[in-house]
């Protein structure tokens, strides 16, 4: 998440189904675009270079997804919200012959994307439309453990509705995946970490090895932050990134272990009758 802009409705847009509006803009803090929600920016994307992740956030997600496997290995993997897909097209850039599903809610902000962004010829990459959590149900049966890496990273506006934050929607997002594959889950939170705490024991009930990416003064739960949440049933191939969450830009932590138990305390997983959205960042978070 960066900055809210306030653009003219002569670029590019459509109107969602809650009468928000999408839009595509020129990033103008560097190269590339960026998807507009309203006033929350949601996505970036370079067309030139889709190895460019700007977001933070997702620079950290895609460090991850670089221990997965081999380096340039093809990947299968299933993204749970679209937004502009900043993620496959990165694996289809890094990973050549990835195959990827791509769940994304809105049929008018998918034509935006493609009419705007276009996928590269032969990406590997499928958008199906719909709900995220109703939608793994319907992938094709042969994905059902056989999948490298599962992205949750829904957002309606700012918050990440309730029905994707329980341990009922991780159980089956965890059923797609191959015995060493690994779930990223974006969890955005402000001062004192409280949702983020409770989302984190969550996915550690369904699987065992979990650890947590983010901006050091993040996740002391001191700004309102994105920390990105990797699991799996397997040990994480965790040896590089301390040095790379540290390399900055802004310096950033692994947290992993004992860490992790102490984050979580005896917090007790979220259920479906318990969930609710992500707390609503400050506007003054998207501000110049």
């Amino acid at each position: 998440m960066a900055r809210a802009r306030r653009e003219p409705l002569d670029v590019p847009h459509a109107r969602l189904g809650d009468g928000s509006i999408a839009r595509v803009v020129p990033s103008p803090y560097t190269t590339g675009y960026e998807l507009m929600i309203g006033e929350t920016p949601q996505s970036h994307v370079d067309l030139d270079d889709p190895a460019h992740l700007h977001f933070e956030y997702v620079a950290r997600m895609g460090a991850v997804i670089d221990q997965l496997r081999l380096p340039g290995q093809p990947l299968t993997a299933v993204h749970l919200g679209g937004g502009a897909l900043t993620i496959p097209r990165y694996i289809a850039h890094t990973r050549p012959g990835s195959r990827q599903q791509v769940i994304e809610l809105e049929q008018p902000l998918w034509d935006l994307v493609r009419e705007q962004l276009p996928l590269p010829k032969n990406s590997g990459i499928r958008v199906r439309i719909g709900d995220a959590r109703a939608g793994i149900a319907r992938l094709p049966a042969p994905l059902t453990g056989n999948v490298d890496l599962v992205v949750s990273d829904v957002y309606a506006g700012a918050q990440t509705p309730a029905h994707l934050t329980s341990i009922e929607f991780y159980t089956e997002a965890s059923h797609l995946l191959a015995p060493h594959g690994v779930l990223l889950v974006n969890v955005a939170d402000g001062a004192g970490l409280a949702f983020a705490r409770r989302q984190v024991a969550t996915v550690r009930a369904v699987l065992e090895h979990v650890i947590v990416l983010a901006e050091v003064q993040t996740l002391k739960g001191r700004r309102f932050g994105n920390l990105v949440v990797a699991a799996s049933a397997a040990p994480l191939p965790t040896q590089w990134l301390p040095r790379l969450m540290a390399a900055g830009p802004h310096p950033a932590k692994v947290a992993q272990g004992h860490e992790i138990d102490e984050f979580c305390g005896r917090l007790t997983p979220v259920t479906d009758a318990t969930a609710s959205p992500s707390p609503k960042p400050n506007t003054s978070l998207f501000e110049r």
